[in-house]
């Protein structure tokens, strides 16, 4: 098994701007992590993932890059599925696509365009005809939502195939992820909470006579330094009502490590640690993090 930790920055992040992300994206390949990960959130203050991940791409060599996540329904799909295709290229296949339905928040979701009901149906729909595109010749197909006919995407991606990473924990969400996910990464979750769902994602695969690779079980991992913002604290209730946040949220470096490793025993092996809060020197964090964890990777 291939232990591989990434970085990530949450949607609340202020590293936003020059001055702030090129150190933050150059410390993480100096450093050595295998990859760096972008939230989407549209009244966040970090960078649009999309933006954000093509501009560390231009400025990196081996570092992987992913979403975590973007939302797809809403979306332009041929359009967004030509913008991915080249971003794979340009960046010598370093790109990791994971997809979700957005937030909870009906500001948000009438900002994309897409009525709450129709969310699922919609993402549903364009999964397979998001790789299709990338897969196949001219492409003619007309459902619910999407209506083409013989629309050819060119370039094809570097990777090939290209996999498609799901996030979510709800049982209809890890239902979907075995239908049409090649990956899983949840977030906010301890490892037993983890192992039930990759069960779950697996159970829905076998369902659909679709394997998942036991390599593609990743955990997004935020770890603190102190005391939870209220913001943190509410997301626990709501998604692990009686479990103590250090079961999700580990302090300090040595705290993340251990929970990576607790993630390990119970089969996961890509992670995205996501700092609460900002420190005042990114690079200082990094390399506490980097001595602190990235020993475990194989």
């Amino acid at each position: 098994m291939k232990i591989r930790v990434g970085f990530g920055l949450g949607t609340r992040s202020f590293t936003n701007d020059r001055s702030t992300f090129d150190p933050f994206v150059d410390s993480l390949e100096t450093l050595g992590f295998d990859s760096l990960w972008l939230s989407e959130r549209l009244g966040g203050e970090c960078p649009d993932p999309l933006v954000g991940l093509a501009y560390a791409a231009g400025r990196t060599k081996k570092m992987k890059f992913g979403f975590s996540v973007m939302v797809l329904p809403g979306r332009n799909l041929a359009v967004l599925a030509k913008e991915l295709s080249s971003l794979d290229r340009l960046s010598n296949g370093r790109l990791l696509p994971a997809f979700g339905l957005g937030v909870a928040d009906v500001h948000e979701q009438s900002a994309f365009g897409v009525q709450r009901k129709q969310r699922a149906k919609m993402f549903n729909e364009a999964l397979p005809l998001l790789k299709q595109m990338w897969e196949d010749g001219p492409v003619t197909h007309h459902g619910e939502f999407y209506h083409y006919d013989d629309v050819e995407l060119l370039p094809k991606p570097t990777q090939e195939p290209m996999d498609i990473w799901l996030g979510g924990a709800a049982d209809v969400e890890l239902r979907r992820c075995g239908r049409f996910g090649d990956g899983w990464l949840p977030s906010f979750c301890t490892p037993d909470m983890a192992a039930k769902g990759w069960t779950l994602v697996n159970e829905a695969a076998d369902e659909h006579e679709r394997f998942m690779d036991p390599e593609h079980f990743g955990v997004l991992v935020p770890y603190s330094h102190g005391d939870l913002p209220a913001s943190y604290k509410t997301i626990l209730d709501r998604r692990a009502p009686g479990v103590d946040p250090e079961e999700i949220i580990p302090i300090g470096h040595d705290g993340l490590r251990e929970q990576l490793e607790r993630f390990i025993e119970v089969g996961a092996s890509k992670f995205v640690p996501i700092l609460v809060g900002e420190p005042d020197d990114w690079f200082a964090e990094l390399e506490g993090v980097a001595e602190a964890v990235l020993p475990i990777q194989t």
